[in-house]
């Protein structure tokens, strides 16, 4: 069973709550670009405050060696900014500093440790119980009470911050990882028909969640689109030009579509797109699919419009969308239409669900708006509604 804060009584307990606060920067990395990840976690941090805990934070910005890869100084900030209580921070993660910053806090304080993956640990993946003994979780966990993992988006990760201290601490979930697996954990009580969109670029994902939902009954069509749409386009034998094959194969996706040829041949329930859109001289230009220039030096960038109104037609007889992945480069207004077209079809469904991750960004950037439930995380969506379980919640179960 897994416990929430409805079961703690926080007055004075020290809290180390793990949330999901990695964030766009803005050029120079000296702030952030997009704070809609802070925003998501104040309803945990402030109740956390208002009932007394004394509360650390653990969260981690960018990868080793990306350009985002920063400290949460800014952060920090920012979300003293956006909560009631002070918000301290410790340029430490488990070291005497952080032990001490974590001792020294007063109730209804919180302080955010440094970036947990500037430690090498917290870069790999472990069994909770060999997690448990690593430098940060050994360091940390003695001037902790309990443990609050709020962090979905990462929650389909085994790193020490995820799944180490439940072994340690009494665990449990913060108010996004306890909505997220209500919502996205009850897909099979949603109305129908129900459709999933899949698109973006991570094929090998989305097939699998393809199969899995045909698999299990849970999906009344799928349409695909973005990169998704494409490698499906060619298992199916479509000839999309040397500029989209070259992609597909650069990226490490010309494995995916015997996948993805081996789901189309054994399901009805797919769609794949009539129509794309190309740049040519600067412009977009919409080609059918089985008019492809075979010499087109550019590659397939968004669907086309007899691909949208035909999946728009789907989707608005729909009990319920549920969408992960764009349509296509939606970064670029050009090749932005498919995704805001798609997009603004599925908030009209009765019920309607946003995978989180390049999906959610999307809907930020084309001000998308009345969508039922808009996940945090693109990876741990994706794994969950593939069926399949998050370590970082099967920990706080054990």
């Amino acid at each position: 069973m897994l416990q929430t804060l409805d079961d703690l009584d926080l007055e004075g307990v020290a809290v180390g709550v793990r949330i999901d606060i990695n964030s766009p920067l803005a050029n120079g990395n000296d702030g952030l670009a997009d704070d809609a990840r802070l925003r998501a976690h104040v309803e945990t941090l402030s109740e956390l405050a208002e009932r007394g805990a004394r509360v650390a934070v653990l969260a981690h910005q960018g990868r080793p060696g990306d350009d985002d890869f920063s400290t949460l100084a800014a952060h920090a900030d920012r979300l003293d900014e956006l909560l009631d209580a002070p918000v301290g921070y410790c340029d430490a993660t488990f070291s005497a500093a952080a032990r001490e910053a974590v001792a020294g806090l007063d109730p209804g304080d919180l302080v955010v440790l440094e970036n947990t993956r500037f430690y090498a640990e917290e870069y790999m993946e472990f069994e909770a119980a060999d997690a448990a003994n690593t430098h940060l979780v050994e360091g940390l966990a003695p001037v902790l009470d309990v443990y609050v993992n709020d962090a979905f988006a990462a929650a389909h990760r085994s790193q020490p911050s995820l799944v180490g201290f439940p072994e340690r601490l009494p665990g449990y979930a913060g108010r996004v990882m306890e909505r997220e697996l209500d919502v996205l954990g009850a897909i099979e009580e949603t109305p129908t028909p129900r459709v999933y969109l899949l698109g973006g670029a991570k094929v090998g994902d989305s097939v699998g969640v393809a199969r899995s939902v045909l698999e299990r009954g849970l999906a009344d069509t799928v349409l695909t689109a973005g990169v998704v749409g494409n490698v499906c386009l060619l298992a199916g034998g479509a000839e999309l030009g040397p500029a989209t094959s070259e992609f597909v194969y650069d990226h490490g996706y010309w494995d995916e579509i015997d996948r993805a040829g081996d789901l189309l041949d054994t399901y009805d329930e797919i769609e794949v797109p009539r129509d794309v859109a190309v740049e040519r001289d600067g412009e977009r230009h919409e080609v059918a699919v089985d008019e492809f220039p075979p010499a087109a030096d550019s590659p397939a960038m968004d669907v086309g419009g007899r691909t949208v109104s035909a999946y728009a037609e789907v989707i608005e007889s729909a009990g319920t969308v549920i969408l992960n992945g764009p349509a296509g480069v939606f970064e670029e207004e050009t090749f932005a239409h498919g995704t805001r077209d798609l997009y603004t079809a599925a908030a009209g469904a009765e019920y309607s669900i946003v995978g989180g991750g390049d999906t959610a960004a999307a809907i930020r950037q084309l001000g998308i708006e009345g969508f039922s439930h808009v996940s945090t995380g693109g990876g741990a969506s994706l794994t969950l509604l593939a069926g399949d379980s998050l370590p970082a919640v099967e920990a706080l179960r054990a």
